[in-house]
């Protein structure tokens, strides 16, 4: 206890000396010179937003409420829908800022994911309606639209995030807990923290403040502009933040605005090179990706790839482990060619590769419209579609789940969206429609097993049929 009174301490004597210049210690500061950055916030925080959200109960905590306790999990729309009378509501708080003065909110996905009703509250006290022009889950990005007359209202300038050095100042405007324009200060901890939370994890860390209702907040540099998206903390840490790049969320604003994310893809299962690895397959570098499969009809069969080849280069930009090809790849455009520098048999060469478009791995993708999905009814919770047969090498047909009603039969039997249903009862299931024949052939009462398949996996499911039907 003594140790952490002794941090607090020493914490308030020294961060005003970050939010200024070194002139010595030989004077002590005067009140202004600790009060740098109030012109700064006071530029910026009408630009600062506050989002108030009714959503569906996620099934189960997903990655995001352990951090912020805000609505997540399952897979429900990108837009808003009427509550199902049978379905819990909860609600929800979080920040957001203006970028555009027409009323376009950027804020994290898991904010908004799974929302009902969205309402926006200003920092001068005016209050909107918002839907969802788009969201990406694994970014953890949304944008918003105000409805209603919105014009010239105040902005916050996107930064530089490759720009932001660690050690930097930074300042984070929410409404933690509910407190409206909430002001923490701090610096850069760290660049490209990996906090396994999806495959483009590239945040940045700090030590600013940040809490509950934080989430989706900007965090500033000492110019104004905002250098990254609150999204993440460290539970049970102190001083341990995580926020999106703003560069990220740049590039993706164009597919966020049209309502679909669209990804490149190789097909590639891969591996970071290690220097011992380097050492073993006779190669002169020390960093890259290496192959570790090739999926039969993808691109990167289509290219020539092979296994134990060493990717180290994309277009001449360097590629220094399996998750920054991952990024990369994941942030080009299907149908882009793109060279690729790759070691074989311990001599460099080049290879040319079009980019296929990334299947939902995940099972993020949000679901159809009615008149596209097919609903086995409410009494087992499923929605399902045709599956896309890049997510079940070697299967033909199958009924992909793309959502499961919370305590509903299906999610006690542990199914759960992206999963795909390649057989029913000892049968082939060919489509969501055949599934639908065979659970409404079974009797009530029975449990009908389920082969389901994630990536290479295949998995057993028992599925309760309800005793009344």
């Amino acid at each position: 206890m003594k140790l952490a009174r002794l941090y607090v301490l020493l914490r308030v004597v020294l961060l005003p000396a970050l939010l200024g210049p070194v002139t010595g210690m030989s004077e002590p500061r005067s009140p202004e010179a600790t009060s740098s950055i109030a012109n700064l916030v006071e530029g910026v925080k009408d630009s600062v937003v506050n989002v108030d959200v009714q959503a569906r109960a996620a099934g189960s905590e997903d990655f995001f409420e352990k951090f912020f306790g805000m609505p997540g999990g399952g897979s429900g729309g990108s837009g808003l829908g009427e509550p199902d009378p049978h379905e819990r509501i909860r609600q929800g708080e979080g920040s957001g800022f203006i970028i555009d003065p027409n009323g376009l909110i950027l804020t994290n996905n898991h904010v908004v994911e799974n929302a009902i009703s969205i309402r926006i509250r200003l920092n001068d006290g005016r209050q909107f309606d918002a839907r969802v022009l788009g969201r990406d889950p694994l970014t953890d990005l949304a944008l918003l639209k105000l409805q209603g007359d919105v014009k010239n209202l105040p902005v916050a300038r996107l930064g530089d995030s490759d720009a932001v050095r660690v050690g930097d100042t930074v300042v984070a405007i929410g409404n933690p807990f509910g407190l409206t324009s909430s002001v923490s200060a701090g610096i850069l901890s760290a660049r490209a923290r990996d906090i396994q939370s999806g495959p483009y994890d590239n945040f940045l860390q700090t030590d600013a403040a940040i809490n509950p209702g934080n989430s989706g907040g900007p965090l500033f540099n000492v110019r104004g502009e905002v250098i990254g998206i609150n999204t993440a903390i460290v539970g049970g840490g102190s001083g341990i933040g995580f926020a999106v790049p703003s560069n990220m969320a740049r590039a993706l604003l164009p597919q966020l605005e049209k309502g679909q994310i669209h990804r490149g893809w190789l097909g590639v299962a891969v591996q970071d090179l290690t220097p011992e690895l380097a050492q073993a397959l006779h190669v002169p570098v020390t960093q890259g990706a290496i192959v570790t499969d090739v999926q039969p009809g993808t691109p990167s069969a289509a290219a020539g790839l092979k296994r134990d080849d060493i990717l180290t280069a994309i277009d001449g930009q360097p590629i220094e482990s399996s998750r920054g090809l991952t990024r990369e790849i994941g942030f080009r455009q299907p149908q882009e060619t793109l060279t690729l520098t790759v070691y074989r048999g311990g001599k460099a060469r080049e290879v040319k590769a079009k980019l296929g478009e990334r299947p939902d791995l995940e099972g993020t993708t949000p679901a159809p419209p009615p008149e596209e999905r097919s609903d086995t009814g409410h009494e087992l919770g499923l929605s399902l579609r045709e599956a896309d047969p890049r997510l079940t090498p070697g299967v033909k047909g199958g009924a992909l789940l793309v959502d499961v009603m919370p305590g509903s039969p299906a999610e006690r039997a542990g199914l759960q969206p992206g999963m795909t249903i390649t057989e029913a009862g000892g049968k082939p299931v060919r489509g969501p429609e055949a599934l639908s024949q065979v659970i409404k052939a079974q009797k009530p009462g029975s449990v009908l097993l389920l082969r389901v398949q994630v990536g290479k996996s295949l998995l057993l499911r028992a599925l309760p049929i309800p005793a009344k039907r």
